[in-house]
């Protein structure tokens, strides 16, 4: 049984199938792209261990393998396989090498997938932030405004408001209950009256397009724990233009559904924003951000200008220009946190290095036979 596995687990035979599987879920994902959008169809398909039926449901029946277990099973076959056949010779070296890099270069690709985390941060002109926020995900903020000097803030991330239906945090006086929650819905104001609005909330399909982004919403209810009396029910969403406030116990308490947050110990300002076109034209032609980069634990303070493939790297982060508002108030920076970003340029130049080996020492014993034969 054991001989049975470990032929199985470093046979060709599996490498192939794992390649024709994930041509099919390339396949099938491309597809998929026209109904679920370009980063849902990548969560589903490519970014998970399982491509789960029915589509639409976060706890179906796994149906297909997904990408990253696809590379796992790739990972492992390729270790176990060299590792079985493996031989210490010089004329197998650049063999080694290749096999290494080709490994990295998986590996690599696998943990980007888990632990890469992508955002933006919009600056306009003066403008400093010290976070940037992601546009895919977004958090339940519950802020103390009683300290006039600072503000005490909690965030809920959205999937533990997706699937609680009430919320006790230990730093809150209160209970959250999640009466209702959005994946991406429309607001529609039937009136307004005194200090308020109608608002009424409607259901709608997840968005698919590129520059379209889901509209978030919720119905949450306060309870005091002390009492257990109602203080009453309060719409958040993404698409309000102020949060609302509440008073409870003698403190004042906002709350508001924003785009997730990632914080910074370090903050950056802008100082100024060049977009340049093509004369006659509104195509851009470039288009450049000059920051200060702050960072007072460090006692960094200084320039730098991010314009198209020249990035700011950072604590582990890097910058792009990514792009701009339509009125060239503002800039967009995309903020890239992956562990492994070192990863692929490694794995190349341990492959390059390995076919150069493997290429030269046949070259070698190519040229020597020849001149044997000759002489």
């Amino acid at each position: 049984m054991w001989r049975r596995f470990v032929y199985l687990l470093t046979s060709l035979k599996l490498t192939i199938i794992c390649l024709v599987v994930a041509m099919v879920l390339i396949f099938a994902g491309t597809l998929a792209q026209v109904h679920l959008g370009i980063h849902e169809a990548q969560q589903r398909y490519f970014q998970s261990f399982f491509v789960r039926w029915p589509p639409d449901s976060r706890l179906g029946i796994p149906v297909f393998p997904g990408g990253h277990l696809i590379g796992a099973v790739l990972l492992v076959n390729l270790v176990a396989a060299h590792a079985k056949r493996f031989s210490w010779a010089w004329r197998k070296l650049g063999i080694h090498l290749t096999h290494a890099g080709l490994v990295i270069m998986l590996a690599g690709g696998l943990f980007t997938d888990l632990f890469a985390v992508e955002s933006h941060m919009r600056l306009g002109v003066g403008d400093i932030k010290n976070y940037s926020e992601d546009a895919r995900r977004t958090e339940l903020a519950v802020i103390d405004t009683t300290d006039n000097r600072s503000d005490q803030v909690t965030a809920i991330p959205d999937n533990i408001l997706r699937q609680s239906r009430s919320i006790d945090h230990r730093s809150l006086p209160f209970r959250i209950v999640v009466r209702n929650f959005y994946e991406n819905s429309r607001l529609r104001i039937l009136s307004e009256a005194g200090k308020g609005a109608q608002i009424v909330v409607q259901s709608a399909p997840r968005s698919t397009g590129v520059d379209e982004h889901d509209v978030t919403s919720a119905a949450i209810e306060i309870i005091p724990k002390h009492s257990g009396t109602s203080l009453g029910t309060w719409l958040v969403s993404d698409a309000l233009g102020a949060p609302q406030t509440f008073s409870s116990d003698g403190r004042n308490w906002t709350i508001a559904l924003r785009p997730m947050r990632y914080y910074k110990p370090y903050s950056v300002a802008l100082q100024k924003f060049t977009h340049e076109r093509y004369a006659g034209t509104e195509i851009p032609k470039d288009f450049s951000s000059r920051v200060s980069l702050i960072d007072p634990e460090r006692k960094v303070n200084r320039d730098v200008l991010i314009y198209m493939n020249h990035p700011l790297r950072y604590r582990g982060e890097t910058f792009y220009q990514a792009g701009f508002q339509k009125d060239d108030q503002a800039t967009i920076l995309q903020v890239v946190h992956n562990p492994t970003f070192i990863a692929p340029y490694v794995a190349c130049v341990i492959v390059a290095a390995g076919l150069l080996v493997q290429f030269g020492y046949h070259l070698v014993v190519f040229a020597r036979k020849t001149r044997t034969a000759l002489a």
